[in-house]
């Protein structure tokens, strides 16, 4: 029976994905990647070359299209707010990947993964918030960006200043953090409307 490369591939990046956002590059094991995926460890080095490879490639699946498809409906304040509010949706339906920005961050910046492709990306997401904001100039929409995107991402990638800034106790009841989550999101909405509207109004 034919070896289905394809299905080995995914298997692999799949638990990689897992892996990496939960230890990033240096706190992952080639073994431990192996064993999630099902798949012999050798396969690792025959599709991807080394670890390193295989970081890149997981990166580049998950991060490529991660601001695609996040919209401002509408102009205003307001439709700024419910961009951020979309990319937080975003991010909680697959908290892997802030955790995986941040990694990215940490272990893997001066690669500069998909420059051209991310940084067009982001480009035209920078012209959607201009739009949204009429009378806003590119440097301040750029900054308004990356807030949105910091902000949006700490949740998830920096769980513990939850607990030490808003007093979380820990919490495995699934009401309680959905709860908590809501609250956050709505506090990030307020604060990004804000924030939008006194840069239309400056």
């Amino acid at each position: 029976m034919a070896w289905d490369t394809q299905r080995t591939r995914t298997l692999l990046l799949d638990a990689a994905t897992t892996l990496f956002a939960r230890a990033g590059l240096a706190g992952t094991r080639i073994d431990a990647i192996a064993r999630e995926a099902g798949v012999n460890k050798e396969r690792i080095y025959s599709y991807f070359g080394n670890k390193e490879g295989l970081f890149e490639a997981v990166l580049e699946r998950e991060l490529e299209g991660l601001l695609e498809g996040v919209s401002a409906p509408g102009t205003g304040a307001e439709a700024v707010g419910a961009f951020a509010g979309a990319l937080w949706d975003r991010f909680s339906a697959a908290p892997h990947l802030p955790r995986l920005l941040a990694w990215e961050g940490l272990e893997w910046a001066e690669a500069c993964l998909g420059g051209p492709e991310r940084t067009a990306s982001c480009a035209g997401v920078i012209g959607t918030l201009e739009g949204a904001l009429p009378g806003v100039g590119e440097e301040d929409a750029a900054q308004l960006l990356l807030s949105i995107v910091t902000l949006a991402s700490a949740w998830w990638s920096l769980p513990q200043m939850g607990g030490f800034i808003l007093g979380h106790a820990a919490s495995a009841d699934p009401a309680v953090l959905a709860g908590r989550t809501a609250r956050r999101r709505e506090a990030l909405v307020a604060q990004v409307t804000a924030a939008a509207r006194g840069l239309a109004g400056r």
